[in-house]
Order: C-alpha cells, then sequence, then structure tokens
C-alpha cells in the first residue's frame, strides 16, 4: 500500500494536490475531447473551489451536477469537494419532474449541466437553481432553448452574460492563478449525495461522507492502483459503481481514461492502444464484450485487475473472463449506501464463482431472521452488514434510514440490504434471491414500485405489478401485469406506450400484459414469484384473462 495513503483518514483533494506537485506534467484525466495533466486538474479544482467560495457557497453546501462524463465533469467535482461543498451528481436520463424534485431535495446551490440533458432539465427544473455551462461551445440551438431559463430571468448569479443554458463555465470560473481559502474536510462531513431513484417524483438520496470514500480508497490501494496505473472507466460519473474506482485511482496518481458512452468495439479500441491496467464494468457489459467475435484478438495483456459490481455476474461469465481476458477479476457485492462489502477475488478462487465472495476486512456481514435473530452458517435469511464505510442516511429521510438499518444486542448499525443469502463453511457469501424485488437492469438498480405508481396513474389501470425477468441484453429487464378496471378498455400495447413515455429510458418496460387477477398470498400480497412464472407460460394456457382476449407480449422496448 502506498505510504500516504495508509493512514485512518485522508483527503482526497489533497492527494491530488500532492501529485500535481510530484509530477505536473502526468496525465490524470482523459477523455475524447480534452487531457488534463495533475498539474492542470490541481489548478482547475483551485478555481472551481475559489469561484465557489465567491459565490458564498460554504461547507456542507450542495451543488448539482447532470452531464456526460468528462473530464471538465470531474474537475468541477473535485474543486467543489475541495471547497468543502458536497456534490449531487444526477442522471441525465431521468424526467424532467423528477429531476427537478432532486435537485430541491438536494438543496443544490447551483447547477452545472452540458448539452446532454436538454431531455432532463426542461421546464420543470426552470429556477430551481442557476445554470452554468460544462461546455456551451456544443449547445445546439434546440438544447439552448430546452434549457433556457425564464423569459427576463437573469443569467446565473444575477451576472450578465450567460448564455440562455446558463453561464458558461469559463466566464464563471475565477481567474488563474486564484486560490480558494484552506478547508479541512472530516470524516463526518459529507461528500456526495447519490440518488437511487426518482421517478415517482420522491427521490431518495444516500449520502456518502468523506470517511466513507476514504475507506475506498485504502481498500483499492491492495489491488495495485499507483502512477503507474491506467483505469478505463465507461460507467457515467454520476453511479457509485464508476465512482469507487475514480477516486482511488486519483488518489494514487494513476490516469483515468472517460468514456462519454459505452460501446464494445471502442472500449477494447481504447484499452489496448493506452495499455489499460485497471477497469470497472457491470455484467452485462461484460457480456458484450466477450461476445464479441473480435475480441480474441485484441491485446489486453496490459491488464492488471478487472472489477465488477452493481447486478448478478453469473459463474459461467465469470469462467469466461478467467479463461479469455488476463489479469485478476474481482466482484465487489455491496450497497451505495454501504454497510459491509463481500469481495470475490475470482481469479484466486475458480471453485467460487457462484458466490460474492467473502466480507472485506473490517466489515461484519450476517445473515439475520425476520425476527432479527444472526443465522448459522448454511441457513438463508437478509444479508446485513456494518463496515468503516457506512451512508450517514437518506437525505432528508430519517423515517427511510431507520428503515434499513438493524441493531445487534450491542448497539452496533448495520445496514440492511433487501437481499437474501447464505454463507458457507468457509465463509463465502452466495445470493438466493432479493428480498426487495429490486430490478437491475443494465447495472441500474429499477424499482418495481416506482414503475408501478407510473402506471397506476392511467384512467384504466386498477391494479399493476412489476417484476423483473432475464434478458440477454439487459441482464435483466422490467415486464408490468396490469389488471384493468371494470368497464375499462386499453390494449396492452397502447399502455405500454404511454407509460414508457413517463419513464426515463432506463426504466421502460420490455413487455406488458394485461390478467383478470394477480396471484395473492393468505394475508393479499402479491406473489412476484408466481407472475415470474406465469411469464415464462405460453400464453394459451394461461388461466386468468381479461374477457375475450390472451395475454398480450411485445417485443422488448428499445432504450439507446
Amino acid at each position: 500500500m502506498t505510504p500516504d495513503l495508509d493512514v485512518d483518514f485522508g483527503v482526497i483533494t489533497d492527494q491530488i494536490r500532492a501529485h500535481a506537485h510530484a509530477a505536473p506534467e502526468r496525465r490524470a484525466l482523459v477523455d475524447p475531447q480534452r487531457t488534463l495533466s495533475y498539474g492542470e486538474l490541481d489548478a482547475l479544482m483551485d478555481r472551481v473551489a475559489a469561484s465557489l467560495q465567491r459565490d458564498g457557497l460554504q461547507p456542507g453546501d450542495a451543488i448539482g451536477i447532470c452531464a456526460a462524463s468528462s473530464a471538465t465533469y470531474a474537475a468541477v467535482f473535485l474543486g467543489a469537494l475541495r471547497a468543502g461543498v458536497v456534490v449531487a451528481p444526477l442522471a441525465p436520463g431521468v424526467l424532467p419532474a423528477a429531476f427537478a424534485n432532486m435537485l430541491r431535495d438536494a438543496g443544490a446551490r447551483l447547477l452545472f449541466v452540458d448539452g446532454s440533458v436538454a431531455g432532463t432539465t426542461g421546464p420543470a427544473a426552470e429556477g430551481s437553481a442557476p445554470r452554468i455551462a460544462l461546455d456551451s461551445s456544443e449547445l445546439s440551438a434546440p438544447k439552448l432553448a430546452a434549457l433556457a431559463p425564464p423569459k427576463g430571468a437573469l443569467s446565473p448569479l444575477g451576472r450578465p452574460g450567460g448564455t440562455e443554458a446558463g453561464q458558461p463555465l469559463e466566464d464563471w470560473l475565477a481567474p488563474e492563478g486564484a486560490k480558494p481559502q484552506p478547508v479541512a474536510p472530516q470524516p463526518g462531513w459529507p461528500f456526495n449525495i447519490i440518488y437511487s431513484s426518482g421517478t415517482t417524483g420522491e427521490p431518495k438520496g444516500i449520502v456518502q461522507g468523506h470517511g466513507m470514500r476514504w475507506s475506498h480508497v485504502r481498500r483499492g490501494m491492495r489491488y495495485g492502483y499507483g502512477p503507474q496505473a491506467v483505469s478505463l472507466l465507461s460507467t457515467p460519473l454520476y453511479s457509485n459503481t464508476t465512482l469507487v474506482v475514480f477516486f482511488p485511482s486519483l488518489a494514487a496518481g494513476g490516469t483515468v481514461l472517460l468514456m462519454p458512452k459505452f460501446d464494445a468495439a471502442g472500449y477494447l479500441k481504447l484499452a489496448e492502444a493506452e495499455r489499460m491496467t485497471h477497469t470497472m464494468l457491470v455484467p452485462v457489459q461484460y457480456q458484450r464484450l466477450m461476445a464479441r467475435p473480435d475480441f480474441d484478438a485484441h491485446d489486453l495483456s496490459a491488464t492488471q485487475v478487472k472489477f465488477s459490481t452493481s447486478a448478478p455476474f453469473h459463474a459461467a461469465l465469470k469462467a469466461d473472463v478467467l479463461k479469455r481476458w488476463p489479469g485478476g477479476l474481482v466482484e465487489f457485492y455491496g450497497m451505495t449506501e454501504g454497510g459491509g462489502t463481500c469481495i470475490l477475488e475470482a481469479h484466486a478462487f475458480p471453485d467460487k464463482l457462484h458466490t460474492v465472495g467473502r466480507p472485506s476486512e473490517g466489515h461484519d456481514i450476517r445473515v439475520i431472521d425476520d425476527e432479527g435473530r444472526t443465522l448459522p452458517v448454511g441457513e438463508a435469511g437478509e444479508v446485513v452488514g456494518h463496515s468503516p464505510g457506512m451512508m450517514t442516511g437518506y437525505h432528508n429521510r430519517p423515517e427511510q434510514t431507520r428503515a434499513v438499518e438493524w441493531f445487534d444486542e450491542t448497539g452496533k448499525r448495520f445496514i440492511r440490504t433487501g437481499d437474501v443469502g447464505r454463507f458457507d463453511a468457509e465463509g463465502f457469501l452466495t445470493l438466493v434471491d432479493r428480498k426487495k424485488d429490486m430490478i437491475i437492469s443494465g447495472g441500474f438498480n429499477l424499482y418495481p414500485s416506482d414503475l408501478e405508481a407510473v402506471l397506476r396513474e392511467h384512467p384504466a389501470v386498477a391494479e399493476a405489478s412489476v417484476i423483473g425477468v432475464p434478458s440477454a441484453q439487459w441482464g435483466e429487464t422490467p415486464v408490468a401485469y396490469v389488471v384493468l378496471r371494470a368497464g375499462q378498455a386499453v390494449t396492452a400495447d397502447a399502455l405500454r406506450a404511454w407509460t414508457n413515455e413517463r419513464l426515463g429510458k432506463t426504466q421502460r418496460l420490455a413487455d406488458l400484459r394485461l390478467v383478470a387477477e394477480l396471484p395473492r398470498s393468505a394475508i393479499g400480497k402479491v406473489l412476484k414469484r408466481e407472475l415470474r412464472d406465469l411469464y415464462m407460460t405460453p400464453p394459451s394456457s394461461l388461466r386468468s384473462l381479461p374477457p375475450g382476449g390472451a395475454a398480450q407480449s411485445l417485443g422488448a422496448a428499445r432504450r439507446d
């Protein structure tokens, strides 16, 4: 482990400054349009921090960033942290109303955007926070119109000269050479707010502290990060999946390559050309890469470690990656909320590929029953965990925070995962099912209750239940079963189209079926496992259908 990182707590932005002094010309961030050396990155972070302080932001205040991954995005994120400002990285794929709700929930004082977010920051988000355009040169006239503030409004912060999209970043930034007032973040200070949902207008923000992020840096050091490392990241910067590799890479002085959008062919070319050493991919990305006929023709011999998280990673796919892709394969199992992480070093334990590994050092992970009793080896129950890296709580949601907490007999705090699993005699955890019916599609967490709430807004819908079914393209994909109100008539095709128009593109229903009733338990709970079984049943054999029709099955919704 690098000596200056082997401490109980450190400040990531201070590490970047140290690398800037030691090797100012070394590449820090690379995207398709821009490269920032450590010296340039450090100077830009100073300008961002000084600008936020000039505009009155104090430690603990928040900003929002909604943009495609880029070196500029990363520099703004890091500059805000240097000022002690909390960052809410927001997904561009959500609808304007949900986006506005997240901004309000975070209390964002400023919003940094680029040309990729015109459909997100529409009229519903107007007036929610002054905007700064990260790259106004790429904003077309239609996008500028979509991002425009209300007629007659001042540009961000009341200053003249801003574009309709917001004040250009270069105009907003303090002059070159500007230095912020020193800030010394503490472990308990909020670092960022990651939003896990938002479709229903009730987003749930996960507050992660500086201490939690530092624990990720320390954990990452065991995997060979350092000045020689080249990390290729093709998942977005608003995702915790990306950030658990992004921050350790920079804290250790390595180079981070940012792909704004993943495509398998481009990824392989870049990985080979840049002699990539580290990467983070979700399982569906591994699946697409390994399926390419030209995969074995690419020289990936520089790879040291490949990481994966966020979705079920099937044993057969892990085995294929181990066989054909040089370097180690490490799977992280845990939650954005923190609480506990299991790590499977698949290259070291090829006979444990059906598991998610063993608890990380210093992490206490247990399996409990419905009464909160710890279960012995071999018995299945809900997975709960405690670790040095745990969320402070859900932002502004104390009741939901309490709902995911579990305390043992000593008062030790654990986070409930909602997953069902069992430990084997060697301490490896196998996941059996998800107690919560979350769907993981393309590496994104989809919550059926969000989709069901949208379906219930249709006047013809009496009941709706959404399940996840296997998908070769996405890993899982959402499917809805719907009961119509008496006397109402709508086709499954029309209802699915209506619903998908109101969902973010990663959430769209791949299929919708109309049924006369939903299967329920004796206490009235919808039996989603039966719905999954029903989905695999030929339509002609279904026992519960609306009068005069068979269950209607449709093709997969396009989400690209």
